[in-house]
């Protein structure tokens, strides 16, 4: 008996046919071919088989499945019921509703671009299933990015050249203090030389921080460090001390602290969507991108009456 893996499928559609219309001359009707053409079909399949699979009485009576011909029929039927089931997952899949989709994330995202941007995903693609992975350092999304265990991921800065991003937005730093510890609007970085600080620890984010705090003459001193962004907040609040935050780290609205401009102006941090160059997107993760532009604008603009976030939309670059 020869391979069944070298088994064309049509034969096996031409089975079916003949079994369910019991005569090679209505299976030819059904399928759109010549009787001959089906009768060779089945021909094949018997020599690949290596046994009959019908009983042919001749004449006009119906033709009869052998007990192999049986036997063959139910897993014919149940591996043609999976070749319809692939074609229409793979229909869902080429408009992005299948599969799955792995994003890489950190806190501050997750917190102010995702959720809305995972409920229109979810609206647009209700099959797709999409798992988030949160780190709050970046070198672990770029080696899971790296190593294909995400699919895309959000990025802070520069990136390796082996990564394309598309950018996102502009996230400035801001000083929270408590309500009128400083008078409102912005305040001098040299006004924070004798102030205790409270701030995360040596990720990226913190290191541009701190280079800016050095940059306008202050040698930051932690009192409290964490990468919880809301017990920073708290901290704060309970008056430990000061923190300076990318402004997507924050609560502006909370009344319980004062958000403040700093000047000179720190460099802020650039939030992009990184995926790997030269690999091939799929249909979901090309709309995930689209989808996180259009959310970091909306995002942008929320902000901007309180803040200054200013939204970006950029081609593709190179990192």
């Amino acid at each position: 008996m020869a391979g069944l893996r070298d088994l064309d499928m049509r034969l096996l559609v031409a089975f079916d046919a003949v079994a369910t219309e019991g005569t090679f001359g209505r299976a030819a009707e059904r399928l759109g071919y010549t009787q001959s053409a089906v009768s060779q079909q089945i021909a094949s399949l018997e020599r690949i088989i290596g046994e009959q699979v019908f009983d042919r009485p001749g004449g006009p009576r119906p033709v009869e499945l052998t007990p192999l011909g049986e036997h063959l029929l139910e897993h014919s039927r149940a591996l043609l019921m999976h070749l319809d089931r692939i074609s229409h997952d793979l229909d869902q899949f080429r408009t992005g509703d299948a599969g799955r989709l792995r994003i890489g994330t950190f806190q501050s995202v997750s917190n102010t671009v995702l959720p809305s941007l995972i409920g229109a995903m979810r609206k647009q693609l209700p099959n797709l299933e999409i798992v988030a992975v949160e780190s709050d350092y970046d070198e672990v999304l770029h080696e899971q990015l790296a190593a294909g265990e995400l699919d895309l991921s959000f990025v802070v800065g520069d990136v390796d050249a082996s990564f394309a991003t598309r950018h996102l937005l502009h996230d400035p730093f801001r000083l929270l203090a408590r309500p009128g510890q400083f008078p409102d609007g912005p305040v001098a970085i040299s006004a924070l030389t004798d102030e205790p600080l409270v701030g995360q620890h040596q990720n990226s984010c913190q290191l541009i921080n701190e280079a800016g705090l050095r940059s306008g003459g202050v040698e930051p001193s932690y009192v409290f460090r964490t990468n919880d962004n809301g017990t920073v907040a708290a901290m704060v609040r309970a008056g430990m001390g000061v923190a300076v935050l990318p402004l997507l780290c924050i609560e502006p609205e909370d009344p319980r602290i004062s958000v403040h401009p700093l000047e000179p102006v720190l460099a802020g941090r650039e939030i992009s969507i990184a995926w790997r160059r030269g690999h091939t997107l799929s249909p979901a993760a090309e709309q995930f991108i689209e989808l996180a532009v259009s959310v970091s604008a909306d995002v942008a603009t929320r902000f901007a009456g309180l803040t200054a976030l200013t939204p970006r939309r950029r081609r593709v670059t190179t990192a």
